[in-house]
């Protein structure tokens, strides 16, 4: 806060150019401990993911603009309360609800899900919620999405089908068309909605499936040649670059919103920490009363609503170039919820969870 120009740029380089590649690396490594089993979890767990995916979209964008307009902010940083609100989960949740005890399945499956419908539903809620306080490009933030958090994911369940996953060759072409496909629908819509010509849109294509498609094939076998069947060295690498990361992007937001963030600091922190406890108890509320779910789904529910992809958000105020504004909200909340959560899955970690049985009984009583 004091010296916020030793982190805004080296050189001629700014600092906050390291965001997108950041946020890359960490859907990369989400994406490279996932496979098709997390999101087959849904013909498993109907109720809890389709419960838990409409909570996601509805209760934290909702009290996202309640608050903006409570606290009467400025309308960036207002637009980023929001934002915040309007962004699908991270791997934050999935680590919390195996610290509380919660249905992890559940909570890996709506992370997934919730990632997957992102680039309709955040430029939607944004558009709709947001638009009051800034404008809002609903086909750019689009494309932004699928190019930070869509392509990389897919770039990591591809390493995981060629390094650690035990898939058949007929299973492998599956997904890589699948894969590609998504390439395509990423291109064509950027082909529809900008003003590009063909040769730009096979070019971008290429480029695509260069990085996205190529690369973590040819990565998957050097690390199978270089690992030699250590798997655990990938994640704990992956794990400690995914912090450095969030760290970089937190600072680098902080600093290039220096004077706003003194502005409205405490209120915005204040702001931030309701809005992170509303999504928890409103999550769990409407898991537990209305939907009458067993404990165990409640707490993941819970989880999955109050905590949001906090980097997401941060990639996307960049993109429309309001890193110093509307990066201050998704800044604040990210190393909040981590404190907020860490806490919370702690309580309930020593609090006993009722037998399955007892569970199933209430629910059949209900």
């Amino acid at each position: 806060m004091y010296y916020p120009q030793f982190f805004l740029s080296y050189g001629n380089f700014e600092l906050k150019g390291l965001i997108v590649p950041l946020l890359q690396i960490i859907m990369f490594g989400m994406g490279s401990q996932m496979s098709l089993k997390d999101f087959a979890g849904v013909i498993k767990m109907p109720k809890g993911v389709i419960a838990g995916v409409i909570c996601q979209f509805t209760i934290m964008p909702f009290i996202g603009v309640s608050i903006a307009i409570l606290f009467n902010f400025p309308p960036e940083i207002a637009a980023g309360v929001i934002l915040v609100g309007s962004s699908p989960s991270g791997l934050a949740s999935n680590v919390m609800s195996f610290l509380a005890k919660a249905n992890l399945a559940l909570s890996v499956t709506l992370t997934a899900f919730a990632t997957l419908l992102s680039p309709l539903l955040t430029p939607f809620l944004m558009k709709t919620l947001a638009g009051q306080f800034i404008e809002v490009d609903f086909w750019n933030m689009m494309l932004g999405i699928f190019n930070m958090v869509i392509l990389p994911i897919v770039a990591g369940l591809i390493f995981n089908i060629f390094s650690l996953s035990k898939v058949s060759v007929k299973g492998k072409i599956i997904q890589l068309l699948s894969y590609f496909l998504i390439i395509l629908l990423r291109n064509f819509i950027a082909f529809q909605t900008s003003e590009i010509s063909i040769m730009e849109f096979i070019k971008g294509i290429s480029i695509d499936v260069f990085w996205f498609l190529v690369l973590p094939i040819a990565g998957a076998f050097l690390f199978k040649y270089m690992a030699k069947g250590n798997n655990e060295g990938l994640s704990k690498v992956l794990a400690f670059i995914s912090m450095l990361a969030i760290g970089i992007i937190i600072v680098v937001i902080t600093a290039a919103g220096r004077d706003s963030l003194l502005e409205v600091g405490l209120l915005l922190i204040l702001a931030c920490f309701m809005q992170n406890m509303f999504g928890y108890g409103l999550g769990y509320s409407v898991a537990r009363f209305i939907l009458k779910m067993n404990e165990n789904d409640c707490r993941t529910i819970a989880l999955e609503v109050g905590m949001q992809n906090g980097g997401l958000a941060s990639g996307l105020a960049l993109q429309m170039g309001k890193v110093a504004t509307v990066g201050l909200a998704p800044a604040v909340f990210g190393p909040m919820m981590n404190i907020t959560g860490s806490s919370l899955a702690t309580w309930w970690r020593g609090k006993e969870v009722g037998s399955r049985k007892s569970e199933v009984r209430s629910e059949e009583k209900t």
